[in-house]
């Protein structure tokens, strides 16, 4: 299954409920999830990192932290973000 975007418009409570839905689904699925939100990514098994159509890294979320690589850097950018809201 392949979802683009797929919380783009929903509130974190319909998220939430979304995301519970795709866990089940993916106990005996991949699931290829391509977003911007890095918080929706997070609970990831595996991340891959794209800059300008170019794998950069790749990795769990933890793993990617610790790289403080592009990763590290767009999750803190984004919780600037969120911050400054």
């Amino acid at each position: 299954m392949i979802l683009d975007e797929p919380t783009s418009n929903l509130d974190m409570a319909s998220e939430a409920s979304m995301f519970q839905v795709l866990k089940d689904l993916a106990a005996k699925r991949t699931i290829i999830f391509i977003s911007h939100r890095l918080s929706t990514v997070k609970e990831a098994d595996r991340i891959l990192v794209l800059d300008e159509g170019r794998l950069v890294e790749d990795g769990s979320h933890a793993e990617l932290l610790a790289r403080e690589g592009l990763y590290a850097e767009m999750v803190k950018s984004q919780k600037s973000e969120v911050f400054l809201q």
